[in-house]
């Protein structure tokens, strides 16, 4: 037993040191609640970022008819609405933006997002995206809490002065529930998957208890015998 307190105590401080490692730098990250189940939401999400952030950004991982299939938008709107310029809907998702033009607007190429829920977390890009404040000593006129001296523009600063702040940051959560969904897709089915499995186990463990008391009934009546 003392063993095992020990061990505990052990895990126990692993997980707090962890914890206190990522949070080293004292900022506070906001809960985004993006629900990877809330199809509006992706949908929206996905129109987003096509409008504020695609211009930029890539999601090479990602193509236009695999959201299409996946967020449930019929191919003609997928067309109309995602995708800019001469793209097709097989094709990949990139920025029209060229290396140089990067490099010369920004200092640097804005990176491909398709993985960036994973290694940020949704958390941190919805915290991110709703941080950024006037400072005149930077080249866009804004710098960013969360990421000091950012090279990226506030690209939502639009949306933000059209919206309240509760409609500005839902809308950010749908963009950060979008680049969840591009970061692991299969969360679609695997969550599915799993309230499937759930009630399943469900009807299996009320089965099973049906079936065991009538066993028992059996022999607490002395109904059934062992066999010699």
């Amino acid at each position: 037993m003392k063993k095992t307190l020990t061990t505990a105590s052990v895990l126990a401080g692993l997980i707090i040191s962890f914890a206190v490692t990522a949070n080293s730098n004292g900022i506070h990250l906001d809960h985004s609640n993006a629900d990877i189940n809330d199809q509006k939401s992706l949908q929206n999400g996905a129109q987003l970022f096509m409008d504020y952030c695609s211009g930029c950004h890539s999601i090479s991982l990602m193509r236009y008819n695999r959201i299409g299939e996946d967020l449930n938008i019929p191919a003609a709107d997928v067309r109309k609405n995602l995708i800019f310029g001469d793209g097709k809907i097989g094709d990949r998702i990139t920025s029209s933006l060229s290396k140089k033009g990067a490099e010369a607007w920004f200092g640097t190429t804005p990176p491909d997002l398709s993985l960036v829920s994973r290694s940020k977390g949704g958390d941190w890009i919805y915290t991110y995206l709703r941080s950024f404040y006037a400072d005149k000593s930077r080249p866009f006129g804004v710098n960013n809490s969360v990421l000091k001296n950012a090279s990226m523009p506030d690209a939502l600063w639009d949306l933000k002065q059209r919206k309240s702040s509760a409609e500005f940051d839902n809308d950010v959560k749908d963009i950060v529930n979008f680049l969840n969904y591009v970061s692991e897709p299969a969360r679609l089915v695997r969550v599915d998957l799993g309230y499937k499995v759930l009630g399943f186990l469900l009807v299996l463990l009320i089965l099973s208890y049906l079936l065991k008391k009538e066993y028992w009934k059996d022999v607490k009546y002395g109904k059934w015998k062992a066999k010699s």
